[in-house]
């Protein structure tokens, strides 16, 4: 963390999706906000077999796998849909579990960074070690999750 960005990338950070802590919502409940992700996924595509399989699996690299297996996917209807469909899952995740929630406030107002060097849709497409990393403009990914993070933190600290 530094004063201006707080990076993340491996699942033993509580802003990771494959940081393995329960929560519920929508009377659902996930094992991470991996399987959260891609049930919803899969639902939003109408694919109920694989959505069943993604909420038999524990392991997030199992569920992100099938969530690449969900039949009728539109990568255009996903990304405008995505937002609308992670910032209330990951609210119900912070506000579940005081130490994620905690982690959450304590970063401000820093920009939080998924730097993550193969994901340039969630991550920025480059680990934090990479001079680049602290400059946005150079980044060459989305940081989707990071950007869907700080919306969770802003609701869940305006109420």
């Amino acid at each position: 963390m530094t004063q201006k960005f707080v990076f993340f990338w491996e699942s033993d950070s509580p802003f990771s999706n494959w940081y393995l802590q329960s929560f519920i919502h929508e009377e659902q409940e996930y094992n991470c906000s991996e399987q959260y992700m891609m049930y919803k996924k899969a639902m939003l595509f109408n694919d109920i077999e694989v959505a069943q399989l993604i909420m038999e699996q524990t392991s997030p690299r199992k569920q992100k796998f099938l969530g690449r297996e969900v039949r009728g996917f539109d990568q255009n209807v996903w990304m405008t849909e995505c937002e609308g469909i992670m910032v209330p899952g990951l609210i119900s995740k912070f506000t579940q579990d005081s130490y994620s929630h905690n982690c959450l406030v304590e970063t401000g107002n820093a920009t939080i960074v998924e730097a993550s060097p193969y994901d340039k849709i969630w991550g920025i497409g480059m680990g934090k070690d990479d001079p680049r990393a602290t400059n946005p403009t150079k980044w060459e990914g989305l940081n989707l999750l990071g950007k869907f993070l700080m919306k969770t933190r802003e609701a869940i600290v305006n109420g």
